[in-house]
């Protein structure tokens, strides 16, 4: 099996947000991984960043999608659209960027932008 790229990596990441796939996410993740949600939340370690993937706000899989990616050095950037719906709110649109940072084949950090449309 020949090694996976950081993108195939960011790939695999995204495709287990939606199915709702656990192990498949955290597959992708160092122990000590970061997940730094701007205006929302900072989760450190696996455990956190497992409990933060199904928040109790939203229901159901986001519908997302990757319309550019660009890598650079151990950084991938992923940028895309996503539906969703809050507990509260009901159904909503939303563009995203999701800063992926590299330490050992592993995604260290994610710097999540999520801006809500409408």
């Amino acid at each position: 099996m020949e090694p996976r790229t950081q993108r195939e990596i960011v790939d695999e990441y995204f495709a287990g947000f939606r199915a709702g796939d656990h192990p498949k996410i955290l597959a992708t993740l160092a122990e000590d991984v970061e997940w730094i949600i701007h205006g929302h939340r900072t989760t450190h370690g696996k455990a956190e960043f497992d409990g933060e993937i199904e928040n109790p706000a939203f229901e159901g899989r986001p519908a997302l999608a990757v319309e550019h990616s660009y890598e650079d050095g151990p950084v991938v950037i992923a940028a895309g659209t996503g539906r969703g719906a809050s507990v509260a709110g009901g159904p909503f649109e939303f563009v995203f960027n999701d800063v992926f940072t590299f330490r050992g084949g592993l995604i260290a950090r994610v710097e999540s932008y999520v801006v809500p449309l409408g």
